[in-house]
């Protein structure tokens, strides 16, 4: 309950912000949308916009659907806790980064997890595909899994809400590092023993691989290097699990122009 909590508080914190801004609020609907329609929010996109976005009738909203594009459009609440929405033009804005960066994350303590999801997709990444190492504190399986998995993407969703991205990047079922297949093109793993060079690989898609909180084990740095991984070293100070990860793709943007 405590770590729900602490999830919780990282979206409000998020969204309180995003209101001091004035900015339009922006709501994902997970449904084909049309320009100069009417539709009804589903029940829990209803409820966040009338019971914790607090809006009224006539307030203006923005919607997009995950799928690229968004809609300006204007709410109605014609009853408790139900929503309609009147769509306006389509606008095709796109806020993705430059690079496909694709995090490896390995799993960490729920926190930590999650507070790395949320700014990995906040810097622009387009999946991140939890791994299982030797040396994770979290183990996951069934019933358990599938939860955390629904709540990651939750979390992933709310963060594009927040940041403006109008595509909501996937998140993938955790697997065994073993079992983990490298895709083709440029590969990043995140080691204090690395020797590459991040500006010599800011180049997209990429896959940027980073360990738990102790690391990767000898072995899999090996089984990653021979999935043909390059090793980063990122400076002389050794980088915690949730820091390491979105330098990586700050440096990596910034490097790419994004910034």
């Amino acid at each position: 309950m405590r770590r729900r909590l602490q999830a919780d508080r990282l979206g409000l914190h998020a969204l309180n912000e995003y209101l001091k801004q004035g900015r339009v609020p922006r709501l994902f609907v997970d449904a084909e949308l049309q320009p100069q329609a009417s539709l009804e929010l589903p029940e829990a996109v209803a409820h966040h916009a009338v019971r914790v976005l607090r809006l009224r009738e006539g307030d203006t909203v923005v919607l997009f659907n995950g799928r690229g594009g968004e809609f300006d459009a204007r709410i109605s609440i014609p009853g408790r806790d139900r929503a309609l929405a009147e769509t306006g033009e389509f606008r095709g804005t796109e806020r993705e980064s430059p690079l496909a960066v694709t995090l490896v994350q390995a799993i960490s303590t729920s926190d930590k997890m999650d507070f790395t999801i949320q700014k990995a997709v906040e810097l622009g990444a387009v999946a991140i595909h939890p791994v299982f190492s030797a040396k994770s504190v979290v183990r996951l399986s069934g019933e358990r899994e599938a939860k955390k998995l629904a709540h990651w993407r939750r979390i992933a969703i709310a963060a594009c809400e927040q940041c403006g991205r109008n595509r909501i990047p996937e998140i993938r079922e955790p697997v065994a590092l073993d079992r983990y297949i490298a895709p083709a093109g440029l590969k990043v793993l995140l080691s204090p023993s690395g020797t590459s060079r991040l500006a010599d690989l800011a180049k997209g898609p990429l896959a940027v691989a980073a360990g738990p909180e102790a690391g990767f084990n000898g072995e899999e740095e090996k089984l990653l290097l021979r999935a043909g991984f390059a090793a980063v070293r990122l400076g002389p100070r050794i980088l915690r699990t949730e820091t390491a990860a979105l330098a990586a793709l700050a440096a990596l943007n910034a490097l790419a122009g994004d910034f």
